[in-house]
């Protein structure tokens, strides 16, 4: 008898938060506290923290329309993985055959309101799965750190009053 499959398809893309990889922000982590020195370190608590402050590459499905997160699958698994990336250039290295790699630059709040949409049907989440420093983490154990308060003076909103801090996720590259 073949396995059910869940009825609900991650994928949707939240809008605020998500910037198209073209237009990446600049980081406001000194290099030594970004994703990808995290991941060289396999430090989970430094990945968590990388997470909540700064940004974060996640691939979309090269689709028409509103942008969705590509999520994969093993086989026939029932759940799938969320694949995030330290840097589109990783992305492009696990999938070098495709001619397009659309992302988006996630922040911690866009990343969270993803998982928290989505967590029931996930088994995985991996960073730069395509190495050269992979890590893996449960969806809920990545859920949790992202709901910890961020660090430093951005973790009370917008310096501009005028500013309420969401964005539109715009076109993606």
């Amino acid at each position: 008898m073949p396995k059910k499959r869940p009825s609900k398809r991650p994928g949707r893309a939240p809008r605020a938060g998500g910037l198209p990889a073209a237009g990446l922000p600049s980081s406001t982590l000194p290099p030594e506290q970004r994703l990808g020195a995290a991941l060289a370190r396999q430090d989970a608590a430094a990945v968590a923290f990388a997470l909540r402050n700064d940004h974060v590459i996640v691939p979309l499905l090269p689709v028409e329309g509103e942008p969705q997160v590509r999520v994969f699958r093993r086989g026939e698994a029932d759940k799938y993985m969320l694949l995030l990336f330290s840097a589109p250039e990783n992305y492009a290295a696990m999938t070098p055959q495709e001619p397009e790699h659309r992302v988006l630059a996630y922040d911690g709040a866009t990343l969270r309101d993803f998982l928290e949409q989505n967590i029931g049907v996930l088994e995985a989440v991996w960073f730069d799965v395509a190495g050269p420093h992979a890590m893996q983490a449960e969806p809920q154990d990545v859920l949790d750190a992202l709901r910890l308060p961020r660090e430093g003076a951005e973790a009370a909103g917008p310096a501009d009053p005028a500013d309420d801090g969401s964005s539109a996720a715009g076109d993606p590259v």
